[in-house]
């Protein structure tokens, strides 16, 4: 099934690869943010609220399977395990769009998050195997520049197809999407675990991999700043439809307003890869998560006072996404820095804890949407502070520090 591969990538397609296996996620939530209302009709959901489940029921098992596809990719390679692990996804795409009620089909979202799962342990760990420290830092903010285009257009795809088909045909096109993935990774991935660093797959060689893990003080620092900083991104997400068209009145109109922040994210996440190998990914990252702090206390402010109007609260809120493009791949990069040698295993729990973590708490944001931005924006700036107190203790009350300067492997 796995058949041959290329020997090595070359970086403009480990980037593609990279941000294509990222898409493959932020495909299967955004491009059903438009239909939650016709989801929710269809399946008579009572609470308005519920239709987040949607959401949350992928992201928690998106989190959770991490744990398990690390080991597996330290085990039995990189490029096998995800291959499989796009058999699953695929298998809950279809379920998505023939499963009956909404029982089954929150089960089937859960299945896609199981299988989406590995894209994001092999994608990093595919990095991390051949490049390390700030070049690992610029090769996944080149990717996620790449793959910012899919929020960018992810709720107009989504909001295009609801207008000449069903909202099921959503479902369709994400499972065209995978076997187009499917097909790359087994014509062109290569294997990059090398074969000195290959682990057992068994219970001691796991625990023992996940405790060399969870004994660096940076890799577990960086881990629940990581967390935090994506409840931001999670429960923005997950009440985003509510904030633009219940509160805003946007309509058909919500996907313009949705890839304006996401171009904001994008053009920050551009810019970090142009500057971060000059200015290091410390300096830059802890630069952004202050000024994302104080950007997200004001809008809560702004809202407080009850004038977040809606060009207000959308240009606030582009300008505090901004920094978080500047944050995610250096929090990334400096969490692997100094686990190289599990970089499955330590891809699988930054990435379970981080998303699992991040949608819990993205989720209580968006469950305290009452009809108006202000709990949406107290719940950023309360992450957002908290994201600020786990680097300060991370790097021992020192910010801005430079860190060592690494370059890629031959």
């Amino acid at each position: 099934m796995t058949g041959a591969a290329p020997k090595q990538l070359s970086t403009p397609e480990l980037v593609a690869m990279v941000a294509s296996l990222s898409a493959l996620n932020a495909l299967a939530i955004d491009i059903m943010l438009p239909a939650l209302p016709q989801i929710g009709a269809a399946f008579q959901v009572a609470n308005d609220n519920d239709r987040q489940l949607v959401v949350v029921c992928y992201v928690a098992l998106f989190g959770i399977a991490q744990l398990v596809y690390g080991p597996l990719a330290d085990a039995f390679g990189r490029r096998s395990v995800l291959i499989y692990a796009l058999g699953i996804y695929i298998a809950g795409s279809i379920l998505c769009v023939i499963a009956p009620n909404f029982e089954l089909f929150l089960a089937a979202r859960a299945l896609q998050g199981v299988g989406a799962a590995a894209t994001r342990v092999i994608a990093t760990a595919v990095v991390r195997d051949v490049t390390e420290g700030r070049r690992m830092a610029q090769v996944m903010s080149m990717a996620m520049t790449v793959f910012m285009i899919v929020p960018i257009v992810a709720p107009s795809l989504g909001q295009l197809i609801l207008f000449v088909a069903p909202w099921r045909w959503i479902f369709g096109a994400l499972l065209i999407y995978a076997l187009i993935v499917l097909a790359w990774a087994l014509f062109r991935l290569p294997e990059t675990l090398a074969p000195e660093n290959r682990r057992p797959f068994n219970p001691p060689a796991i625990v023992d991999a996940y405790a060399m893990v969870l004994r660096e003080r940076q890799t577990v620092g960086y881990m629940i700043a990581t967390t935090f900083v994506t409840a931001c991104l999670f429960g923005y997400i997950t009440s985003s439809e509510q904030l633009f068209v219940d509160v805003y009145n946007l309509g058909p109109a919500f996907p313009l307003a949705f890839a304006s922040i996401a171009i904001a994210i994008s053009v920050g996440t551009f810019l970090n890869s142009r500057l971060v190998v000059r200015h290091g990914m410390r300096r830059l990252s802890h630069t952004m998560i202050i000024g994302f702090t104080i950007s997200a206390l004001t809008l809560a402010a702004i809202a407080q006072l009850g004038l977040a109007t809606f060009p207000v609260f959308t240009a606030m809120l582009a300008i505090t996404f901004a920094m978080f493009g500047f944050i995610a791949s250096n929090f990334n990069a400096l969490a692997m820095e100094p686990v190289g040698r599990v970089a499955g295993s330590a891809s699988a729990i930054y990435g379970a804890v981080t998303a699992t973590g991040g949608a819990i708490i993205g989720a209580l944001i968006a469950r305290a949407f009452d009809g108006s931005p202000t709990p949406f924006a107290m719940g950023l700036a309360a992450s957002g502070a908290a994201t600020l107190l786990a680097v300060l203790w991370t790097e021992r009350g020192k910010l801005f520090g430079v860190g060592p300067t690494m370059i890629q492997r031959s």
